[in-house]
């Protein structure tokens, strides 16, 4: 999309608010085609690994590099936050992965605020579009932006773009591209407002089918007596983060956690119990699920690093009695 340069939107005066990767690039589009950006709001530096140093949010990185005021709020109701954002005077402001906001925040600038959401609203409101759409075996999801409200991921929808989910697809691969479909749709949106084209549309009453809540531990346990077709969503849908993972039994007792990336499904009729391990020892682990195998290709021990299973297989011995459960 190109965006010439006397196209209302660069008259706004835009807080851009946003954390981790998937924010970073509509931002860096706004600035390289030259829109206001007033300031950048992002998390706080947080601890994080062995040395627990201070991490910067992903978006906190590229608006230092580009010269972008920065505020850091711990708690968005706090009085001095709001009053730095009303000495903005913004005109539009834009959300994107960040944290659900008081409405002294986003009934703040003069135009309201606008959020961009990973998923084709009203399917899949919530903190994990992306990788339940996948778990549920979806073939398309796609990209919305609307106004913010009083209920989360219930704003007017302001506009949409679709994105095919293929079979090879697993959450990352599809991150990737709705972040690269979103950039558009986000200048596009901004366009639309300034130039008062927008045309809102309300959410539609009917309830969406499938919701997208926080992703827990336990929902990433694979349950090998299910179909290979489920299990195989599952582990792309949570690859490579937070990763599909199962509990190894040893032939010795020993029980190991381990986590799996990247899989192929085999179906065919067996007689074996799910979690059941086809191996030769050298080049190929089979699961046993309810209709066929699931072939592991990347896994990773508790504690280790992630291998192939040829890698893998070369310093573990003896898998082939061992079972997951």
């Amino acid at each position: 999309m190109n965006i010439g340069s006397d196209t209302p939107g660069k008259k706004l005066r835009i807080v851009y608010m946003g954390t981790p990767d998937f924010a970073v690039a509509p931002l860096r589009r706004l600035v390289e085609e030259g829109y206001q950006i007033v300031a950048v709001v992002t998390m706080p530096d947080k601890p994080a690994g062995r040395g627990l140093k201070l991490q910067e949010s992903a978006v906190k990185r590229y608006a230092a590099e580009a010269g972008l005021p920065v505020l850091q709020p711990e708690k968005l109701k706090n009085p001095e936050f709001v009053a730095q954002i009303r000495a903005l005077n913004a005109d539009l402001a834009i959300v994107i992965a960040f944290r659900m906001l008081p409405e002294i925040i986003w009934n703040a600038p003069r135009l309201g605020t606008f959020n961009l959401h990973a998923s084709l609203l009203p399917q899949y409101r919530g903190a994990a579009p992306i990788n339940w759409a996948i778990i549920n075996g979806e073939s398309q999801t796609g990209v919305t932006t609307f106004m913010l409200n009083h209920e989360i991921d219930k704003g007017d929808i302001l506009g949409q773009r679709k994105v095919t989910i293929t079979a090879e697809d697993n959450a990352g691969t599809l991150h990737d591209k709705l972040m690269n479909t979103g950039v558009d749709l986000v200048l596009e949106t901004v366009e639309s407002i300034a130039s008062g084209t927008a045309r809102p549309i309300t959410q539609s009453s009917v309830s969406p089918r499938h919701d997208a809540p926080k992703i827990f531990k336990d929902d990433c346990r694979i349950e090998w007596g299910k179909t290979g077709e489920t299990i195989r969503n599952l582990i792309r849908g949570l690859s490579p983060y937070p990763a599909a993972w199962s509990m190894l039994n040893r032939a010795a007792g020993e029980s190991l956690s381990v986590k799996i990336f990247d899989t192929q499904f085999e179906k065919s009729i067996h007689s074996q119990q799910p979690g059941q391990i086809v191996s030769d020892g050298k080049k190929y682990i089979k699961v046993a699920c309810s209709d066929g195998y699931i072939q592991i290709k990347d896994l990773q021990l508790a504690g280790k690093k992630r291998m192939t299973t040829e890698e893998f297989l070369r310093g573990f011995k003896g898998i082939e009695n061992d079972r997951f459960e």
